[in-house]
C-alpha cells in the first residue's frame, strides 16, 4: 500500500500524453467492446426465440423505467404496494438521468436511448480506467486482463443497459486513480460525480479522505504545512469529495421534511443496512446446496480482497474496494441484487489479472473468451427470465 506519491505532471507534457495513453489502452477499450457486443449479440438471438425485444430488455425495465421516468418528468412518482411498500423515485440519484435528459436534449434520442448510450460509454471510460489502473499497479498486462475481466463479469450485461452501475463504475475508478497519482483536486470532483451517481459513492469519498490521511500522517516529519504543500490540492479534494452524496441525502431530506429522509425513502423499498443479518438469515433459509453455495461465492470474494491485501494493494484501491464490498454484503434488501451491486468493486479483480498476466497470451485470452462467452449466455438467459433486479 506505498502507491501513494504524486505523479505531478506539468500541464502542456500533460495534454500530450493523452493520445500516448489512449493508445495503450486501446487493446483493453477493444477487448471491452468485444466483450459487450458478444453480449448483446447472444442476447438479440435469444430474445428473438423466446419472442422478445432484446431493445426494450436493454432500455426499458426494472431501474430503466424509473431512470427514465425522473429524466422526462422530474422527481415526484411514487407507487403504493398492495403489501404496503412506497416505492418512491427519490431513491434514485441523478447523475444518470440528468444525462439522460441532456443528451435526449440535444439529439434525435429518446431518454431510454440516450441512458442506453450513456452507459454504453461509461462502460468504455470505465474499461479504460481499469486498463490505467492495472497499468500501474502491475503493468499493461494487467491493465488489459483486468478490464477485460470486469466486461465479462457474470452479471456484465448490466454495463449494455440504461443502468447507472457503468456511469458509477467510470466516475469512482478514474476517481481512484487521480487519487494514486496525486491529483487531488480530480479526485474530489470526480468522488463527488460519482456521489451524484450512486449511493456506494461514498466508498470513493472514503478513499479519498483515508488516503489523505495517511499522505498527511506520513509527512508529518516535516510539519502540517509542509505536508500540505508537497501535496497541493488536498484540502480542496477533501472537501470537494463528499459534496454530491451529501448535496442529494440533504436535498431528500429537505424534501421529505426530515434529515433522515432518503433513509426513509431505502426503507419504504426494504433496503437499509443492519449489519447482514437479513443476509444470513436468506443464507439460512435457502436449501442447502444452493446456501453453501452462496456462501462459498462470498468467501471466495472474501479471499480476493484479502488476496489483494496481502499483494500490497495501493491504500485507495483497499478503502474503495473494501467499503463497496462491506456496503454490499452489510445491506438488506432484494439479494438477487447483490451480485450487481458488487459490480463496481473492480479492486477485487486485481489478483485474477495480475495471475492472468503471468500466462502466456494464447491461454490467458482462451480463459477471457470462455468466461466472456459464458458471461453472454448467462446474460441473456437472466434478461430474459427475471432479469436483473
Amino acid at each position: 500500500m506505498n502507491d501513494l506519491a504524486p505523479a505531478v505532471v506539468p500541464g502542456p507534457s500533460r495534454a500530450a500524453a493523452l493520445p500516448a495513453a489512449l493508445r495503450r489502452a486501446a487493446p483493453a477499450l477493444a477487448a471491452c467492446t468485444a466483450i459487450r457486443l458478444l453480449g448483446v449479440l447472444v442476447l438479440v438471438v435469444w430474445s428473438s426465440a423466446e419472442g422478445k425485444d432484446w431493445h426494450t430488455l436493454l432500455s426499458a425495465r426494472w431501474d430503466a423505467l424509473w431512470y427514465t421516468g425522473v429524466a422526462e418528468h422530474g422527481y415526484g412518482h411514487t407507487l403504493h404496494l398492495a403489501n404496503g411498500a412506497v416505492h418512491s423515485d427519490l431513491a434514485f440519484f441523478p447523475l444518470f438521468p440528468w444525462l439522460e435528459r441532456g443528451l435526449a436534449a440535444v439529439t434525435p434520442l429518446s431518454a431510454a436511448d440516450a441512458g442506453l448510450a450513456v452507459a454504453w460509454c461509461a462502460s468504455l471510460a470505465a474499461a479504460w480506467a481499469l486498463y490505467a489502473t492495472g497499468e500501474r499497479v502491475h503493468g499493461p498486462r494487467t491493465g488489459v486482463a483486468l478490464a477485460a475481466l470486469w466486461a465479462a463479469l457474470p452479471v456484465g450485461v448490466v454495463q449494455s443497459m440504461a443502468y447507472s452501475e457503468s456511469l458509477f463504475t467510470a466516475l469512482a475508478a478514474w476517481g481512484v486513480y487521480a487519487v494514486l497519482t496525486g491529483r487531488w483536486v480530480t479526485a474530489g470532483v470526480l468522488a463527488s460525480l460519482a456521489g451524484l451517481t450512486r449511493p456506494v459513492g461514498a466508498a470513493v469519498v472514503a478513499a479519498v479522505w483515508i488516503t489523505a490521511a495517511v499522505t498527511l500522517w506520513r509527512a508529518r516529519s516535516g510539519g502540517i504545512r509542509a505536508a500540505l504543500r508537497a501535496h497541493r490540492g488536498l484540502p480542496a479534494g477533501v472537501l470537494l469529495a463528499p459534496l454530491g452524496w451529501c448535496g442529494y441525502f440533504l436535498w431528500v431530506g429537505a424534501r421529505q421534511g426530515s434529515f433522515t429522509g432518503y433513509l426513509d425513502v431505502q426503507g419504504g423499498w426494504g433496503n437499509g443496512f443492519d449489519g447482514g443479518v437479513a443476509f444470513t438469515r436468506f443464507l439460512w433459509r435457502l436449501p442447502p446446496a444452493a446456501g453453501l453455495g452462496l456462501a462459498l461465492g462470498v468467501a471466495l470474494v472474501i479471499w480476493l480482497y484479502v488476496r489483494g491485501i496481502r499483494r500490497g494493494q495501493p491504500l485507495p484501491l483497499a478503502v474503495y474496494g473494501g467499503t463497496v464490498l462491506l456496503m454490499a454484503l452489510t445491506a438488506k434488501g432484494y439479494f438477487g441484487s447483490k451480485p450487481r451491486l458488487m459490480m463496481p468493486a473492480y479492486p477485487l479483480l486485481l489478483p485474477l489479472a495480475a495471475g492472468l498476466a503471468r500466462w502466456r497470451p494464447a491461454r490467458s485470452w482462451l480463459v477471457v473468451g470462455l468466461v466472456a462467452a459464458a458471461s453472454a449466455v448467462y446474460g441473456a438467459f437472466w434478461l430474459n427470465g427475471s432479469g436483473p433486479p
